[in-house]
């Protein structure tokens, strides 16, 4: 799968290419269908498919424009990249920085300058909710209009009768339902990321922790967590806090710290992988270290034993 960044570094598709377009925030169930099919449709027409995603993603942008919270992010864009290859339905992948020049530029003339001279779309999937141009002013109506361009959607997967969606998903995740959020992915939910130094806390009160260095995003998950690690050592099972620390730390950056059983070789610089199975409690501020101490020591033994139904 080749990657483009940047709107300077279109792709060249002389034959023309079978093209989807959207966040792909999580590579969820509802993604992976619009992508079998773009797959599917690609081969048929003897194109190469092709995802046209965003970043930073558009909900993002405006938020910071305007100050208001950043919404949840499921996956920095790294592990999108990582989730989207590894469907197989996709034979390359244009990242398109999402700024105010790209955010003011018409419904015709994104089709005219990143579907028709950046990528010669021959084919275009959408989800069923896609809007695009200044205003969101351009609509799958719109799209079918173009000449020369087969356009069509996919209508929404259904898991439990609840919509595939990211937002189904961040919901599930920011509520501690690993379970069902598992099931609009497909996947358990993962985070990854590269061990950095921390405060080392963890040492002192004999619970060594990883502090794994995350891309800057406004997470859903809050608490403590049963987790398998996986990295150069193979999968280990472990427990996990992310938030922000309350009884060790006043700022409100989230932090991703794990500590894997029976394990104690050198992880600094190495890149793991981090798979939350089960939510034990919500984050909370403790009176003393002590008190901190005992509650750790109570999630390891739980996490320990905990097993799956």
């Amino acid at each position: 799968m080749n990657i483009w960044f940047g709107q300077n570094q279109a792709p060249n598709f002389p034959q023309g290419a079978a093209v989807t377009i959207g966040n792909f925030d999580g590579v969820h169930l509802g993604h992976l269908h619009i992508l079998q099919r773009l797959k599917a449709e690609a081969k048929s027409r003897g194109l190469p498919a092709v995802a046209v995603v965003f970043e930073p993603q558009p909900q993002e942008f405006f938020a910071r424009k305007h100050g208001r919270e950043q919404p949840y992010r499921l996956t920095p864009l790294r592990s999108k990249l990582r989730l989207l290859r590894e469907t197989g339905c996709l034979d390359a992948v244009w990242v398109l920085r999402f700024n105010q020049a790209f955010a003011d530029i018409s419904a015709q003339e994104f089709i005219d300058r990143l579907l028709r001279r950046g990528l010669n779309t021959k084919y275009l999937l959408i989800g069923d909710d896609f809007r695009f141009g200044a205003g969101r002013e351009g609509s799958f109506e719109t799209l079918q209009q173009q000449e020369g361009m087969v356009t069509e959607r996919t209508p929404s997967v259904l898991v439990e009768n609840i919509r595939a969606s990211s937002t189904a998903v961040r919901q599930a995740l920011s509520s501690g339902n690993l379970a069902y959020a598992g099931k609009i992915l497909g996947h358990d939910y993962t985070l990854c990321g590269h061990v950095k130094h921390g405060a080392k806390l963890g040492r002192t009160i004999g619970c060594p922790t990883a502090n794994v260095q995350l891309a800057q995003h406004h997470y859903a998950l809050s608490g403590v967590f049963v987790v398998e690690v996986e990295g150069f050592f193979g999968k280990r099972r472990g427990v996990a806090s992310f938030g922000t620390n309350p009884t060790v730390s006043s700022t409100l950056k989230q932090k991703l710290e794990v500590h894997i059983f029976d394990f104690s070789e050198d992880l600094y610089g190495k890149r793991i992988h981090v798979r939350f199975l089960h939510k034990l409690r919500d984050e909370e501020k403790f009176d003393s270290l002590e008190d901190l101490k005992k509650q750790i020591w109570d999630d390891m033994d739980v996490a320990r034993n905990w097993r799956a139904e």
